[in-house]
């Protein structure tokens, strides 16, 4: 038996196939799971806010907590910035959302005052309950720098006596070097090789961010998850490559596999992609072609329509994991909210934009947290618009290729490309993206067509076709996200700016982003002082 087709027999999870293990590991620790979970499915969220109430939530990393004690952080925020939401970062290896301050950026007035560049690690930082984790690939992945500390048992139960919810925020971000079996769920790029990021389609990884969901959801009193996948597909991969070293992906067995089954000839999406990272990496060093960048470029496109079949079956097997990950929350208890983070590629990219569509992603979602940062939006923008000068705009100045973007992207009186990393975005950008957002996912003109007939939503979530299923939109709010030196940093000015803008374009709440370990209290400070002039209480 060849390795795929055993990795496929391993794999198959059914209930049949869970319960006949979990009666086969133990009676008693069978009964606990089971008590445990029927109890948190019978009941309500009892801390949903109620009709009218702004959502204020912030993302906090479990270090804070071991740092500054819980009600420590939890005094902080509520007094400082009005929250009443819990994004409690309890899965990932990356420093996105986990540790502490970044290594070069200037520490906060916060927590302790060293970098935790020598201890950081990553993984599970709440609990791991093993009758959840049977049927899993990888087995030790609980994060070990802060000790028992179990950020979710220690801080839901402090945060439920202040009437505060609590969501698990966990990254689809892994380590392969600390995690046994990565090999097995790894994405191969298009020349055959294997990466450190895991394969959407791969049934190890879904069935692992499933066994984590039902493991909290059915461990712990939390309202929510919440899923964060910083990714892109190849094209989108290829247009903005740095320095045109793009990442093809995914070419593993299982969606080879699927991408036959949908009538993609794989053969010539393999060529296309080939042919398009050659154009790129050309693009950075060599003289203009003779029909310049762009037209080159949709040649390639148009002589391989492949390529655009293949970034839509990467992009549709995200939008598959989103609605897996909502059916089994929701199954455990419905009055659970599963929200999905946007990322900031959304303000960049319309090839990014067209699809990330917030008529699709409504169907197994009941929030959605959309990337607005304003002020790290400078640097970061200046680099994209960089990046892509460099390939399919190459045609044009580059200031120019910006401003072509503000018309396609509806932004009004931003920043020149000059200026731009030095002064970020405006709260207007702010104002203009969460108005958008809103209108997006409230659109009747749902394509249900368009949907994966791979996600079969749980009797009493199914939505009428053409009908808008109710979704709130959460603009994420800059507060000290890192740049670099001499960029945009941000002001309490900012915040204030940034927190009126998305409340006065219809917002029903907020996150405050990235993390609390790098967020400075003055600014912290100035998101509740946006809601008191608001007329919000905190």
């Amino acid at each position: 038996m060849d390795e795929n087709k055993e990795d496929k027999l391993n794999v198959e999870l059914t209930e049949s196939s869970r319960r006949g293990f979990l009666k086969a590991a133990g009676i008693t620790s069978l009964a606990t799971g089971i008590g445990r979970a029927a109890e948190l499915s019978a009941r309500k969220v009892e801390t949903q806010p109620k009709p009218g109430e702004k959502v204020i939530a912030i993302q906090l990393p479990a270090v804070s907590f071991s740092d500054e004690g819980v009600n420590g952080v939890l005094d902080t925020v509520q007094q400082r910035a009005g929250v009443n939401t819990l994004l409690i970062a309890t899965f990932s290896y990356g420093r996105g959302i986990e540790g502490r301050q970044i290594p070069g950026q200037p520490l906060p007035d916060h927590g302790k005052q060293e970098y935790d560049t020598h201890t950081f690690h990553g993984g599970d930082y709440a609990a791991v309950h093993s009758e959840y984790y049977q049927d899993t690939i990888f087995k030790d992945f609980r994060a070990p720098e802060l000790g028992d500390f179990d950020v979710l048992g220690d801080v839901v139960p402090n945060a439920k006596k202040r009437g505060m919810k609590s969501y698990c925020w966990f990254e689809d971000v892994y380590n392969p070097r600390l995690l046994d079996n990565f090999e097995k769920v790894a994405e191969v790029d298009v020349y055959g090789r294997k990466t450190g990021s895991a394969c959407l389609n791969n049934p190890y990884i879904r069935n692992f961010l499933i066994s984590l969901v039902e493991d909290w959801t059915k461990s712990y009193e939390v309202d929510g998850v919440m899923w964060c996948s910083e990714r892109q597909g190849p094209l989108n991969h290829v247009i903005d490559a740095r320095r045109g070293r793009a990442t093809i992906t995914c070419f593993c067995n299982y969606c080879v596999d699927k991408g036959r089954r949908e009538g993609i000839n794989v053969e010539r999406a393999q060529q296309g992609f080939r042919i398009l990272d050659q154009w790129v990496r050309a693009a950075w060093s060599q003289a203009r072609p003779t029909d310049g960048y762009f037209v080159t470029f949709w040649r390639i496109l148009v002589e391989y329509p492949e390529i655009l079949a293949w970034e839509k079956l990467w992009t549709d097997s995200q939008h598959e994991v989103y609605g897996r990950i909502y059916g089994t929350a929701k199954s455990i208890n419905p009055h659970l909210e599963v929200g999905f983070h946007v990322m900031h590629h959304m303000s960049f990219s319309p090839f990014y934009r067209a699809v990330q569509d917030y008529r699709k992603i409504r169907q197994h979602a009941d929030l959605l947290k959309i990337c607005m940062y304003n002020n790290c939006a400078g640097p970061r923008l200046t680099e994209y618009i960089n990046t892509v000068h460099s390939t399919i705009w190459g045609d044009l100045p580059a200031d120019l290729a910006l401003d072509v973007y503000y018309k396609l992207l509806g932004y009004n009186e931003e920043a020149p490309l000059s200026k731009l990393a030095t002064t970020g975005l405006s709260s207007d950008y702010v104002y203009r993206e969460t108005k958008r957002a809103i209108a997006d996912v409230q659109a009747a003109n749902l394509p249900i067509a368009g949907l994966s007939s791979d996600y079969i939503a749980p009797e009493g979530q199914r939505n009428v076709a053409g009908v808008p299923k109710e979704i709130a939109i959460y603009p994420g709010i800059d507060i000290d996200i890192p740049t670099g030196k001499g960029e945009k940093k941000t002001q309490p000015s900012d915040v204030r700016g940034a927190v009126k803008a998305a409340f006065n374009a219809g917002a029903p709440g907020i996150i405050l982003s990235r993390k609390y370990s790098e967020m400075k209290l003055v600014n912290l400070s100035a998101a509740g002082e946006a809601l008191k002039e608001l007329g919000i209480p905190v």
